[in-house]
């Protein structure tokens, strides 16, 4: 098939919609389709419209369903697609309707969806391979990585102001790797630097460099206070390091209720307490690395190529019914 898929975030960038549409992309084509990624739909020939964000492309699928109600459209749904603006935001909810398809990125949030839509709702595990070659740790410092970009609903200076809280013999150190995406958020983080001698901000960083400080911290911290279902998880799990988690729906649908290393969203204290106990109780931190090695399969690329393969197939049978 010729697949247009919608992102609303532009080409190169390092946008965590944009991440999934490339790498969604990369395994399409591997199946054999033709894929052309863009920020909208301007009557382009297609088989299938894909559309990454229910309400920032809500134009578009309206656009092509107009257009060609024939053909199929998959609305993949984000994090704030999930727990927001499929609430309240009438473009979303239209998109809902209008989609054949809807994918999310772990089990709970199909609860969110209603009920007379789960039935169209396909859970799509994001995938990770693992990094190539040697990954050298500090051998003194506890290094503890926060990779994500400076937005409000990422809650994104949490884990730096928790290690204000650790104990001075703490040898542990916050490494934030993220573009400042909203306003004084640059100036937030250079200030943390100034006051807070445990943590660094390293901007935006390649995908590579980003995946090969995961790989050698000891730790990820998600402090989100919303996600629809984070790679870096994923990323994290596949390289053996324990991931510590607000608990939110979005992170408690990947790696699971009873998984050891929550914490309530905006709790400083308590991230402080799991951070410590993590670097000093190492019964602790190998329960972290048991609950995340668990989950390995899941996020196995195969596994996604698969998942896909299904959902296509299911479309072929919905447009040979029609």
């Amino acid at each position: 098939m010729q697949i247009r898929m919608i992102c609303p975030a532009p080409a190169g960038t390092l946008h965590g919609n944009r991440v999934t549409a490339t790498r969604w992309a990369k395994i399409l084509r591997g199946l054999g389709h033709r894929v052309a990624i863009a920020q909208t739909w301007d009557g382009e020939a297609c088989d299938l419209l894909l559309a990454l964000h229910a309400r920032r492309s809500a134009t578009a699928v309206l656009r092509f369903r107009a257009c060609h109600p024939e053909r199929p459209v998959i609305v993949a749904l984000t994090g704030t697609d999930v727990y927001r603006d499929i609430h309240t935001d009438r473009s979303a909810q239209q998109s809902l309707k209008l989609a054949d398809v809807l994918t999310v990125l772990q089990p709970l949030a199909v609860e969110e969806l209603p009920a007379a839509m789960r039935g169209k709702v396909r859970v799509i595990y994001q995938s990770a391979e693992k990094v190539r070659g040697a990954v050298k740790r500090h051998s003194g410092a506890f290094d503890v990585c926060v990779a994500g970009h400076l937005r409000e609903v990422k809650d994104p200076f949490r884990a730096a102001l928790a290690s204000r809280l650790l104990p001075q013999s703490s040898r542990i150190r916050i490494l934030h790797a993220g573009a400042a995406m909203e306003e004084g958020m640059a100036g937030q983080a250079r200030e943390e630097e100034s006051r807070n001698p445990r943590y660094r901000w390293l901007g935006e960083i390649s995908r590579a460099r980003a995946r090969r400080l995961i790989a050698s911290s000891r730790l990820m911290v998600l402090s989100s206070r919303m996600e629809g279902g984070a790679n870096v998880i994923s990323e994290a799990v596949v390289e053996g390091v324990p991931v510590l988690a607000s608990r939110i729906a979005g992170s408690v649908g990947l790696l699971g209720e009873d998984y050891p290393g929550y914490f309530p969203p905006e709790d400083t204290e308590a991230l402080a307490v799991l951070l410590e106990r993590a670097e000093s109780d190492g019964g602790f931190y190998r329960a972290l690395r048991a609950g995340c090695a668990r989950l390995k399969p899941l996020f196995r690329p195969a596994r996604e190529r698969a998942t896909w393969r299904r959902v296509l197939r299911d479309l072929e049978l919905m447009s040979a019914r029609r």
